[in-house]
């Protein structure tokens, strides 16, 4: 995948958030796919260390199983996203179960901000979301999922693009935290010698 979106797919789905280019101090990074025990609480802890506000977009079940990392989330004054009830594959799925599993996770997830799984979205699904949502996707993604990568090359990748309104993506996942222990500090110092704010996204 790459770093930035291809201006092609932002061109087709002009209605969703890719960045906020008004911005003048603010970064926005954006975890996906907690609440995860102990990867979530770590990020929390770092990102107060840094006075970093974030956006957590969490996954239904994970909120089920795990409440109370989610209501730390918000109480440390975050904000929260919905990122569907299982984790569904767009590709593999009738838009109408899609719907269903967004749902699911809107019953858990107090919030008007959606991000497809994947960062995959069919325009026949996303005509059936918007208007219900905010829908938030990303101008630098980490590539804090690959296997083979280091701490030191993911932040390697995302920092030539730390600027204002960018939206970043990491990982709260097990799969992705001995990466996201490395690259995430190393992010947060760089924003702050860039002089910019981490904020949540607050629509």
């Amino acid at each position: 995948m790459r770093i930035k979106p291809l201006k092609i797919i932002r061109r087709i789905f002009p209605s969703f958030i890719w960045n906020f280019p008004n911005e003048e101090k603010g970064i926005f990074l954006t975890f996906d796919d907690g609440p995860t025990p102990d990867v979530t609480p770590w990020v929390l802890d770092i990102l107060d260390k840094y006075n970093a506000k974030a956006t957590f977009f969490c996954i239904g079940r994970n909120v089920e199983r795990h409440p109370d990392i989610y209501e730390e989330i918000i109480r440390r004054g975050h904000a929260v996203g919905n990122h569907s009830y299982s984790h569904v594959k767009n590709w593999k799925i009738k838009k109408e179960d899609y719907v269903s599993d967004i749902d699911l996770a809107e019953d858990l997830i107090d919030s008007k901000l959606y991000r497809p799984p994947y960062a995959i979205m069919g325009p026949d699904k996303a005509k059936m979301v918007e208007g219900r949502y905010n829908i938030i996707m990303w101008s630098v993604v980490s590539e804090d999922y690959k296997e083979k990568i280091t701490g030191e090359e993911c932040a390697a990748k995302v920092i030539p693009h730390i600027a204002p309104g960018e939206v970043i993506v990491f990982h709260d996942s097990v799969k992705c935290s001995s990466v996201l222990y490395k690259a995430l500090p190393m992010v947060l110092d760089a924003i702050k010698e860039n002089g910019l704010e981490c904020k949540k996204i607050d629509l």
